[in-house]
C-alpha cells in the first residue's frame, strides 16, 4: 500500500514548486517533507521530483500526483455525504485538479465553465494551457485528468465527448487591409502582407490559407503568443490572423476590424476527453463544460 502522507508531500513540492513553500502547507519541517518524499522514491525505484527552482515532477511523480489529486476527489465527495456535519469536522481536503485547455478556448468560453465548477463545489484548479492539437497529450503522460482537445478518439483510459466547433475568423484593420489588399486577398498580396502566429504549434493560418486556396502558402509573421494579443496586434495593423468570433465580432461591427475574405470560416471542433477514473467524480465540471459549450461553440456536427 501506498504511503499516502508521503504522496501529499509529493503533491504540494509539485504544486507550490519547492520543499520549504509544501512544508509550510502541510505544516511540517522541510526536512520532514524532503524525507518524505526520499522514502517514497526509494518505494517506487524512481525519481519522483527534478530539484530545480520551481521543483517539477518526473513522468512518474506526475501519475502519483494525479493518483493523489482522484483519491482527493473521492475523499471529498464522501465527506459531504457524511451525517451531522461530521465531514466539516474531518477536514476535508481543498481539493485541485489538473486540467488542460487551448488559449483561445480559455480566453473565450472555457473560464465561464470552470468559474461554474469552482463556485459549484469550492474545488480549485490548476489550468495548463497548449494549443488543441496537443492537449491530448497531457492526458496520455497522466498530467491532467481531463482536457478540451482537438482529438475525437478517446485518449487510453478516457472518455470523449463532442463539445462543438469554435469558429475562426480571418482579420486585420481597414489600414492595414487597404494597406496589403489593393487588389484583393491574393497569394501574391499573401506572400508580403505579416500574419501573426501564436507559436510554432499554431497551424490556424496555413490551414485556413490551405483551405481558402487550396494549397500552402508561405508567408512572412510575427510570433505573438497571446490571444488577446492577437486581437490587440491586429487592432494595431501590426498583421491579420484568425481569432475567434467571439473575440472580433464587435470590432467587426464597429469597423475596426474587418475579414479579408468574408464567408470563409474556419471550424475547430473541440472534444472533452475525461480520465474515466476520474469521470464520476469530476461530473460536475464536465457538466459545466458540456454547458458552455453548447451555449458558445458552433454545434456538433
Amino acid at each position: 500500500m501506498l504511503d499516502y502522507p508521503a504522496l501529499r508531500a509529493l503533491a504540494a513540492v509539485v504544486r507550490t514548486g519547492s520543499f520549504e513553500r509544501a512544508a509550510g502547507d502541510l505544516h511540517v519541517t522541510p526536512s520532514a517533507v524532503s524525507q518524505r518524499v526520499r522514502q517514497l522514491e526509494e518505494r517506487v525505484g524512481a525519481v519522483l521530483v527534478e530539484r530545480g527552482q520551481p521543483c517539477r515532477a518526473t513522468e512518474t511523480g506526475a501519475r502519483l500526483c494525479r493518483h493523489m489529486e482522484q483519491i482527493g476527489l473521492l475523499e471529498a465527495d464522501l465527506f459531504r455525504h457524511l451525517p451531522n456535519g461530521a465531514g466539516e469536522e474531518a477536514g476535508a481536503p481543498r481539493v485541485t485538479l489538473p486540467v488542460a485547455t487551448s488559449a483561445d478556448s480559455l480566453g473565450t468560453w472555457f473560464l465561464k465553465a470552470a468559474a461554474r465548477f469552482s463556485n459549484e463545489t469550492g474545488h480549485l484548479l490548476d489550468m495548463a494551457v497548449d494549443d488543441q492539437d496537443h492537449t491530448a497529450e497531457w492526458l496520455r503522460r497522466g498530467r491532467v485528468l481531463a482536457a478540451v482537445t482537438a482529438l475525437a478518439r478517446p485518449v487510453q483510459g478516457c472518455r470523449s465527448l463532442p463539445l462543438g466547433s469554435l469558429r475562426y475568423l480571418a482579420t486585420a484593420s481597414p489600414e492595414f487591409a487597404a494597406r496589403h489588399f489593393t487588389e484583393g486577398v491574393t497569394p501574391r498580396a499573401l506572400a508580403s502582407a505579416p500574419a501573426l502566429t501564436f507559436n510554432q504549434k499554431d497551424r490556424l493560418q496555413a490551414d485556413w490559407l490551405k483551405r481558402a486556396f487550396g494549397r500552402d502558402l508561405a508567408h512572412p509573421t510575427h510570433w505573438l503568443p497571446s490571444t488577446q494579443g492577437f486581437v490587440e496586434a491586429a487592432l494595431l495593423g501590426m498583421g491579420w490572423g484568425l481569432n475567434p468570433v467571439q473575440l472580433v465580432e464587435g470590432h467587426l461591427k464597429a469597423g475596426r476590424l474587418v475579414e479579408l475574405m468574408p464567408g470563409a470560416t474556419l471550424d475547430v471542433p473541440l472534444h472533452w476527453q475525461v480520465s474515466r477514473l476520474g469521470a464520476e467524480p469530476l461530473q460536475p465540471l464536465t457538466r459545466a463544460v458540456l454547458e458552455v459549450a453548447r451555449s458558445e461553440l458552433m454545434p456538433p456536427e
